[in-house]
């Protein structure tokens, strides 16, 4: 029941933004007052369909539907007709979504789309492009057929219905779909003033572009080039997020400026205006989130190359790069704050013999098995690292020898009643800056000198008598 309650819920929240963002798109018609050029809607619904589920249909039916009977009751002969010709608009859009977001889970990633550059450019064409069509057919021939419309308009009907449902896939499908995915918002004083910077920079463009913002009589030049470099800005600096973002707020600016007869697209027809503007922002768009993905693919590339300098592949633990950097930092840090820190040595007893006996998988999983307690009882601010064949180190900061026995005796505590197979054993060896060393060699030496006579004690323990 509560399931079903969550569900209805969204679908008469999906109805109602269908229908505000159906109302206002279809302000801007001119070639019949229910096909428009500017068409958010469409990416609305292919939207939400990709990110909570196919099961929300409803919501886009009965938004379409109230949309369009809302407005065709004004022009219809009769209210039969205006509820024919609205409920095979809303069907031919219900329809356009689902198809859409069928075919964009099958070849282009579903949600995730927008992670890979092919993906995006197969988003733009099967979800806008191709999907568009059957929204543009069925909406155009219920207008006819219900008498709202003549036959010999078929074509710049088509036309305006196809394009502007294809270019709101792509300008407002992908902002939902990036911004859906946001987990944490870092707020960063430099990109946060970067951002405004090119925020700005957005509005003042399209201003001087679309807008008329020139000292010059003709409003018209075309100009429309001067906004590429922002869009590139923003995809490359920030990301896809904020490239989506970026082209909304330039479609904006430049649909408010086409219809005052502004800019570059302005011509004596507004909607051969809007579409020719709405192709040049489909394009857009469709670069923006290309590069876009292209950078993050990038970022992406080289965070995995850098974790993957410093993580030993076995056990997941800092390698000894890792190892020395942090010991590197820690000195100065220690150094400047008056603290005390502890390098801690561990080496496993007998790993040789577990590899002759059992093979080396199972020695491999003894690693593992140490590198794995380290982590559990390790604090958020230590490092575990491993340094050699069988060899681990643990970095302790802003503590001393105390802890640092209290630290080991439970690691080797734990690992000796782990209850796996064979039975482990560890030698330990400790270091404490500043007493013990002051360069990370001394501090090694000291260490290692700790742990091979803790390792010689244990031998000796074993010796017969």
């Amino acid at each position: 029941m509560n399931k079903f309650r969550h569900r209805l819920a969204k679908v008469c929240v999906l109805t109602a933004v269908y229908f505000i963002a159906g109302k206002l798109g279809l302000t801007f018609a001119s070639i019949h007052p229910n096909a428009t050029a500017v068409w958010a809607c469409s990416g609305i619904a292919l939207g939400t369909l990709l990110i909570f589920g196919l099961d929300l249909w409803p919501g886009i039916l009965l938004g379409a539907f109230l949309v369009n009977l809302t407005t065709s009751i004004a022009v219809s002969p009769t209210l039969a007709s205006a509820i024919a010709t609205s409920t095979g608009i809303a069907v031919g859009n219900t329809l356009e979504a689902l198809a859409g977001a069928i075919l964009v889970f099958r070849f282009a990633g579903g949600r995730h789309a927008m992670k890979q550059g092919s993906n995006v450019i197969k988003f733009a064409i099967l979800g806008g492009i191709v999907s568009a069509t059957i929204a543009a057919t069925i909406g155009a021939e219920s207008l006819i057929l219900g008498g709202l419309g003549l036959a010999k308009n078929f074509r710049p009907i088509w036309l305006t219905w196809w394009l502007g449902d294809a270019v709101g896939v792509i300008v407002v499908a992908p902002l939902l779909l990036l911004w859906n995915s946001v987990t944490a918002f870092q707020w960063r004083w430099k990109p946060m003033l970067e951002g405004l910077a090119l925020l700005v920079c957005l509005v003042l463009i399209g201003l001087i572009v679309f807008d008329g913002l020139l000292p010059f009589e003709t409003k018209d030049y075309p100009l429309e080039y001067l906004c590429v470099p922002f869009l590139i800005w923003a995809a490359s600096r920030f990301g896809q997020r904020e490239a989506a973002a970026a082209m909304l707020i330039l479609a904006a600016t430049a649909i408010w400026g086409t219809l005052h007869g502004f800019g570059p697209f302005a011509r004596g027809s507004q909607n051969e205006s809007l579409l020719l503007l709405q192709a040049f922002l489909g394009v857009g768009a469709v670069m923006g989130l290309v590069l876009g993905s292209e950078v993050s693919e990038r970022r992406r590339a080289e965070k995995e190359a850098r974790n993957l300098a410093v993580v030993d592949h076995l056990t997941g633990l800092g390698n000894y790069r890792k190892l020395i950097d942090t010991l590197e930092a820690e000195m100065k840090r220690s150094d400047r704050m008056k603290r005390t820190f502890v390098l801690i040595l561990m080496d496993l007893d007998g790993l040789k013999q577990i590899n002759d006996i059992h093979g080396h998988p199972i020695g491999n999983r003894t690693l593992c098995r140490l590198a794995n307690i380290m982590q559990v009882h390790c604090r958020s601010i230590d490092t575990a690292a491993r340094y050699g064949g069988d060899e681990f180190a643990l970095v302790l900061p802003e503590c001393g020898m105390k802890f640092g026995r209290v630290i080991a005796d439970r690691i080797c505590n734990r690992l000796s009643n782990d209850g796996e197979s064979p039975a482990l054993t560890v030698s330990v060896g400790f270091a404490v800056w500043p007493y013990d060393g002051t360069t990370v060699d001394e501090l090694f030496r000291e260490a290692d000198r700790a742990l091979y006579d803790m390792k010689h004690r244990h031998h000796d323990q074993t010796l017969p008598r």
